[in-house]
């Protein structure tokens, strides 16, 4: 990706992210002024800068750490995280927390652009769905990781519902990650092995992560980076140009079902000031979302969904983040091989010449 080059472009200044996770702690030193607790909506703003696991403060870091104090230095340093913390991560829960769906229409109301979900469920829930929608309709950017289950996987909620852009994992040399699930509704790639983040929710050591909840962050930032250099495009022109620019040897109508439309490649966008981001509200992927090729959710904000009812149908366990000791089965942040790299020395790189993409498409 280079991200030294990137960061001569943008920062992704002027860009808030939400990030719908485990809480986000805003004292870590990379995420010292990062962190906007005034501005989380106060229907979910329960527990938001409180982090007991150490996923969503890792998320939050890998999207726009600042690198202070030997931190993780984030692929957009420049954007401010709002975080909402939901019920369920690691299997803990607090009815007090936010449902996933609560979350999302919160983040959805917030002056957040992008919608990070670093989690997976293997759960359909009508309510989360309907709250996609809805925030499809306020004009977000949303992402969320399609899975750690491999090749026989099943992909995963809420990355296969319409208007969510599913992440899966790439290792160092471009080529897909062992663990990252296989599915019609991988739309990119990034980055998702080796990733440093937090061990737990102690904060005291970094560890060496694995999943496509990484990766996924590192999407949302690479949205980040380029709306904040073209912050008058929509949605679908932000989504379109990352999908025209991807890393692919095959062609953009014939997306692969490891790696999508290919390598999220931020700097490509950054770099070609001549880019054409085609119609504004016009659906880049209308195909797959299941909509014409002329209709746009984002023309009708005033869709007729109901209001968030507070609560969810999922269960205690349908959604989860990263483990200490093995991987989920359906989380977009697990862990496979954990190895102390030290509290204070993690710096995050984002770079590499070229990628050994998989040919494999949807409809093999």
């Amino acid at each position: 990706m280079g991200a030294d080059e990137i960061w001569k472009y943008s920062t992704g200044k002027g860009v808030k992210v939400a990030v719908i996770d485990s809480g986000v702690n805003s004292a870590t030193s990379t995420l010292k002024g990062q962190v906007l607790a005034d501005q989380v909506p106060k229907s979910v703003a329960y527990k938001a800068t409180e982090d007991n696991d150490g996923h969503g403060t890792g998320m939050a870091e890998v999207i726009a750490g600042t690198g202070a104090g030997g931190g993780v230095k984030g692929l957009a340093p420049g954007v401010k995280i709002i975080p909402i913390h939901i019920q369920y991560i690691k299997g803990k829960y607090d009815g007090k927390l936010a449902t996933s769906a609560e979350a999302i229409r919160a983040a959805a109301d917030s002056d957040a652009k992008i919608i990070n979900m670093s989690f997976a469920s293997p759960y359909y829930d009508a309510a989360e769905k309907d709250a996609v929608k809805y925030a499809a309709a306020k004009g977000k950017l949303m992402f969320a990781g399609v899975g750690n289950d491999g090749p026989k996987g099943k992909a995963s909620y809420p990355a296969t519902y319409p208007y969510v852009v599913g992440v899966s994992a790439i290792d160092k040399s471009g080529s897909v990650a062992k663990f990252s699930t296989k599915s019609d509704y991988v739309d990119f790639a990034a980055p998702g092995v080796h990733i440093p983040g937090w061990c737990d929710g102690k904060f005291n050591e970094y560890c060496d992560t694995d999943g496509t909840s990484p990766a996924t962050a590192l999407a949302s930032a690479s949205a980040a980076l380029v709306w904040s250099v073209h912050p008058d495009w929509t949605a679908n022109q932000v989504l379109r140009t990352l999908i025209d620019t991807a890393g692919r040897s095959w062609g953009k109508d014939e997306p692969s079902t490891y790696l999508g439309y290919g390598v999220i490649r931020p700097r490509r966008v950054l770099i070609n000031k001549n880019i054409n981001p085609g119609p504004a509200h016009k659906d880049p992927l209308y195909a797959e979302n299941g909509t014409d090729a002329d209709e746009d959710v984002m023309a009708t904000p005033s869709l007729s969904v109901a209001p968030s009812s507070g609560a969810s149908g999922r269960d205690a366990d349908s959604s989860s983040g990263s483990t200490a000791t093995a991987k989920d089965s359906g989380s977009g942040g697990s862990t496979q091989t954990w190895v102390i790299i030290g509290a204070a020395a993690a710096v995050l790189v984002i770079g590499g010449a070229g990628f050994a993409v998989l040919r494999a498409r949807r409809n093999a």
